[in-house]
């Protein structure tokens, strides 16, 4: 097998998040469910931001934000994903190539509009998504690019395309590609909602060709029916090689095989929105996973990127990570000794 030139290939919905603060009897008046993803057409997209307050608009898009903060950290990261040839498409592409992140998918010439997400951030600093998943749902296999996931040591999907059928169908040429050069699959289950829609096929998937697991809690236990945490990290155990769970304010466990590893969080003075948590954590994790760290390691670096970017409005990092994680992963060394 010769060396990975890229640590991680994303593949996700690529879309331009509308961020604005909102009130719970908001979310109760417009009949959004709080603190899940809830797709909507075009239509829904446009009442809803004219509802919105004063809003800001952030590229993001779940995997998106994950190659970002690879390369925040140093990392070498691409992007597959599909936009629109109009000006959200060129916002996107903008931003994700200015972070550092190869996205060379050819723009749609027609079809629907660059994707969007109306998300709203409530004083608790949950955040409610509302997607119009536009010109994303038409990524399919003829987007992969083969060459990259060849390069990558890890190729990472978003479980959210899963909802898509010709992104089902290039994940699964993307995994055989993946595994055919050595390389290795992740796979993030993103909602409990999806992971509910489609909860044999993910099961199916992920026991065939996934290596690494990202869920938090719920999605987890919705993902085996487990009546509780440790009934599902024994049953993911079993289908994976490594997989990372997310718990809110307890951390994240690590598992894999026999190894168990406990991840505390990272305080901050203040949660701002959560936006881009997971994203983030996975983002930490796979740069770790992928230049050397340890398990445990590589989960420490996912909470102080957690950490970072829910200390801010926005799922992507204001501040540069690399330098944030070398000062932290020194001082819980140092600490230790």
């Amino acid at each position: 097998m010769t060396a990975h030139t890229l640590d991680v290939v994303c593949i996700g919905n690529a879309l331009v998040d509308v961020l604005a603060k909102a009130e719970d009897s908001f979310l109760q008046a417009h009949g959004i469910p709080k603190g899940s993803m809830t797709l909507i057409d075009e239509a829904r997209a446009l009442h809803l931001y004219d509802a919105m307050g004063p809003a800001t608009e952030i590229s993001g898009g779940s995997a998106g934000n994950t190659a970002t903060g690879v390369a925040s950290l140093g990392g070498k990261a691409a992007f597959l994903g599909k936009v629109r040839n109009d000006q959200l498409g060129a916002i996107f592409t903008h931003d994700i190539r200015a972070a550092g992140v190869a996205f060379d998918v050819a723009h749609a010439a027609s079809g629907p509009a660059t994707g969007r997400s109306m998300i709203l951030v409530t004083p608790d600093a949950h955040r409610s998504m509302n997607t119009f998943l536009g010109a994303a749902v038409d990524f399919g296999p003829d987007d992969v690019i083969e060459d990259q996931v060849k390069a990558a040591a890890v190729t990472y999907m978003e479980g959210y395309l899963w909802d898509s059928p010709p992104a089902k169908a290039a994940f699964h040429m993307a995994a055989r590609i993946a595994h055919a050069a050595g390389r290795k699959i992740s796979l993030t289950l993103s909602d409990p909602f999806l992971v509910n829609r489609y909860k044999d096929e993910l099961k199916d998937f992920v026991e065939k060709h996934v290596d690494i697991v990202f869920a938090n809690e719920e999605e987890v236990c919705s993902l085996y029916d487990a009546a509780d945490f440790d009934a599902a990290l024994q049953a993911v155990r079993a289908h994976c090689d490594v997989a990372a769970l997310t718990r809110s304010e307890k951390g994240a466990v690590i598992v894999a095989g026999e190894e168990v590893h406990v991840v505390d969080a990272v305080p901050v003075k203040q949660v701002v929105d959560t936006t881009g948590a997971g994203d983030l954590f996975a983002a930490g994790f796979l740069y770790g996973f992928t230049n050397g760290y340890s398990l445990y390691d590589s989960g420490r670096i996912g909470a102080i990127a957690a950490g970072e970017v829910i200390s801010h409005v926005g799922a992507r990092p204001e501040q540069g990570l690399a330098a944030l994680t070398a000062a932290q992963l020194d001082t819980a060394k140092a600490q230790r000794a």
